[in-house]
């Protein structure tokens, strides 16, 4: 019987580590950011015909993500043990067949769970569930036997801390540059180098023509097809995909610049810049803004006084868009604006940079540092910047895990002493009563 116990606490105890873990990854990537997650919620909405709901993907996917870090918070310190373990199998409970319906019907490619930081399939992703189902319902009915970290009335301080922290930490994500940058438009990164694959490793195409002669249509392959017969008449061709290959992290990428028709004045498309923006070996800065329509009007100046360093330094300066022309012309007007504005895909313009509007510096194709709109740089820090010579700076992302760590670990750590020296003394007094 001792055994038995003691592999159920066991059992109970990896259960706990394996959830709570989980779910603290979970949370916390979606946490760095929040936009990202409510992107891919407006990539269901759309897929569901509820865009109505649009303005609630926000204030959602922040309070869900701040939810999930805390369940698994909760479930490694064992405080409240018993509403944590259920709110999570009950979560679970909703989640397995939701992700068994993602992973059959595929609305969206990515469920997004672990937000860009780690991208699974959606039946990976169901696969998952089950495992963290069944661990989630032993928690649940053996929530007793999880070791509580904190004393029972001293519960509510980790919890206050860990809230404000989630909180804090997720408005971060919303409103500044996001600590850690999964995204293939991050700092260092070749735009160029990810537009391509290995053709080894892409899709594999199997092509059927089809001709005619003598009113008898007849399938052939590449190998056979007669091209050079003027007896057969070819009437379609069909493309089947034997193998899906790799796909390049970066599909949509485009630059159409726009130029003012001399007539209407009104902006209209006019080539395509892309490669020339990708293949020059000097400065490119490029403003982004997915709508200049919803953009930060108070920072219009400081973007205009980075196109005119640009200017007097030579240095081509874009804005990309995916505004309607009339939102582009009364943001001109209204700014003062006197930079190029060029068409860019809205999805790429959110990926690149949250910020609405944001700032990046290219070189040969390669991202050299980003800004979002609150820390747009002076005339002296571009050109300390640009004095680098095209070296990006490297973040370490190690030291910047291990710093959030030590702000949420070391006040977890002194809140435990001041809670068992409060309960130690609570037993003194009543010794001496």
């Amino acid at each position: 019987m001792k055994s038995a116990g003691a592999l159920m606490k066991i059992g109970v105890e990896i259960s706990r580590i394996i959830v709570g873990a989980v779910f603290v990854f979970s949370g916390f990537v979606k946490m760095v950011d929040p936009l990202g997650f409510t992107y891919k919620s407006q990539d269901y909405l759309i897929e569901w015909g509820l865009q109505l709901f649009f303005p609630l993907a926000l204030p959602v996917a922040l309070a869900l993500s701040m939810a999930e870090f805390l369940l698994g918070v909760f479930i490694l310190l064992g405080i409240y043990r018993r509403w944590a373990t259920l709110l999570v199998f009950v979560l679970m409970l909703f989640m397995t067949p939701f992700t068994l319906w993602i992973a059959i019907e595929n609305p969206v490619k990515d469920c997004g769970c672990f937000g860009d930081a780690l991208i699974i399939s959606n039946w990976e992703t169901f696969y998952k569930n089950i495992v963290l189902v069944v661990l989630s319902a032993l928690l649940c009915f053996k929530w007793k036997e999880l070791s509580p970290l904190f004393p029972d009335g001293f519960q509510w301080a980790p919890a206050v801390f860990s809230v404000a922290f989630a909180l804090l930490f997720s408005l971060n994500g919303v409103f500044r540059m996001q600590v850690f940058d999964f995204r293939p438009y991050k700092i260092g990164a070749s735009i160029s180098e990810q537009m391509r694959v290995d053709p080894a490793n892409a899709d594999v195409y199997r092509n059927t023509f089809i001709y005619e002669k003598d009113g008898k249509k007849q399938e052939f392959t590449e190998d056979n097809y007669p091209w050079n017969d003027s007896t057969w008449t070819f009437v379609d061709m069909k493309t089947e995909l034997l193998k899906e290959g790799e796909k390049p992290k970066i599909e949509d990428f485009q630059i159409i610049r726009l130029s003012r028709d001399s007539v209407s004045g009104q902006y209209v498309e006019d080539e395509d810049i892309m490669q020339d923006i990708l293949s020059d070996s000097g400065y490119t800065f490029l403003m982004t803004s997915y709508s200049l329509g919803e953009a930060d009007k108070s920072v219009a100046k400081s973007l205009n006084r980075v196109a005119d360093f640009a200017q007097e330094q030579g240095i081509a300066f874009y804005c990309l868009t995916s505004s309607v022309f009339d939102d582009i012309s009364k943001w001109a007007g209204e700014t003062a604006a006197e930079y190029t504005f060029c068409n860019a895909d809205e999805r790429v313009l959110k990926t690149i940079n949250r910020s609405n509007p944001g700032l990046m510096l290219l070189k040969n194709g390669i991202v050299i540092d980003k800004w979002d709109r609150f820390s747009i740089p002076g005339d002296k820090k571009l050109g300390k910047r640009l004095s680098r010579q095209g070296e990006s700076p490297k973040p370490n992302n190690t030291s910047r895990l291990l710093l959030i760590m030590a702000i949420f670990i070391l006040p977890l750590g002194v809140l435990n002493r001041l809670g068992r020296k409060r309960t130690k003394n609570n037993n003194l007094d009543i010794k001496n009563i």
